[in-house]
């Protein structure tokens, strides 16, 4: 007898795959699992099963792929148990986030809504509750997937990575964390265990993107941090998430808005700038000259709203 499982496919369409012809579909490959009490426990596992070993944490990236075959781990270390590493706390003039601290945890953190409303902006669109009751910060970055909302968010706000290995720790800018799709510079037996951003004075900034329904991967994204000197940007970042910028970052749209006034002109060439700058491609999602154009709106829109936000405004009819 031939089984049947009914998926969606590519275009959003239902797609049936039967056992007979595809034995593997939504069945991951065998794979052992350890369980860490502490965070050099966790580094002892990664070293001993490097480099089959893999990370488990929320699993809502991992687990997919794995049942896919997109990633076939030999060892799962499960860090769930570390007790210390789900925090958001105010050091000095840093905002801390734990690896572990779930979405749901950043979502509702006045800490981090004080400083950072772009974080806030960016994780009530990203996937759903259940996503995000369990999903953590942490790895939602060391999957490094392209369209990663809160990869472009960091890279605007210039975080650092903090990285655990058996010898100690290293810091790693937000921006170079990212080597590729699906590919960071944490090695095999290392561990993401905090991010950290600046608090500066000055400052203000936002997220907006473009997907296809409530909750799925942005279309098109883009954040944008802007600091204030008068009516002068005297510091700007821009993050770009499924729009193919490197590092998540608009680094031309950025030089080109230092010592520029916060004018409706200056915004919308650094628009023109991003989306000039970003190597987009044609997916299922939408087409490569669509997503340009995107790029182009939604840096012009964010910044608009950073500068208002910096300007202790709302966003609405500042231009």
């Amino acid at each position: 007898m031939t089984s049947c499982l009914r998926t969606l496919g590519t275009d959003g369409g239902p797609t049936e795959h039967h056992a007979e012809e595809d034995a593997t579909v939504q069945v991951p490959a065998q794979v052992e699992y350890e369980k860490a009490a502490t965070v050099e426990q966790a580094l002892t596992l990664l070293a001993r099963y490097a480099p089959g070993a893999r990370i488990l944490a929320g699993g809502h990236s991992l687990i997919p792929m794995m049942k896919l075959r997109l990633a076939q781990p030999e060892v799962l270390v499960d860090i769930n148990g570390i007790d210390g590493l789900r925090y958001i706390k105010r050091a000095g003039a840093e905002l801390r986030i734990g690896a572990l601290a779930r979405h749901a945890d950043l979502l509702a953190a006045q800490v981090a809504g004080d400083h950072f409303a772009i974080l806030h902006d960016a994780e009530r669109v990203i996937a759903d509750p259940i996503v995000r009751n369990w999903g953590t910060v942490g790895g939602s970055l060391c999957q490094a997937d392209p369209s990663e909302d809160l990869s472009a968010a960091f890279a605007a706000m210039k975080g650092t990575m903090i990285i655990r290995g058996l010898d100690g720790s290293r810091e790693v800018s937000a921006r170079e964390f990212h080597t590729g799709p699906y590919e960071t510079v944490v090695g095999p037996a290392e561990l993401l265990t905090e991010i950290r951003l600046p608090i500066r004075p000055g400052g203000g900034n936002a997220y907006q993107k473009v997907s296809r329904r409530t909750g799925d991967w942005p279309v098109g994204a883009a954040g944008a941090a802007v600091w204030l000197d008068g009516d002068v940007i005297s510091d700007a970042g821009i993050g770009l998430a499924a729009l193919g910028a490197r590092h998540f970052v608009a680094a031309e749209a950025e030089e080109f808005l230092r010592g520029r006034p916060a004018t409706q002109e200056s915004l919308l060439r650094a628009g023109e700038i991003a989306a000039e700058s970003c190597r987009p491609v044609s997916d299922q999602r939408g087409p490569a000259d669509y997503k340009r154009h995107l790029a182009g709106e939604l840096t012009a829109r964010v910044l608009r709203l950073a500068v208002a936000r910096a300007r202790g405004a709302d966003g609405l009819g500042q231009f």
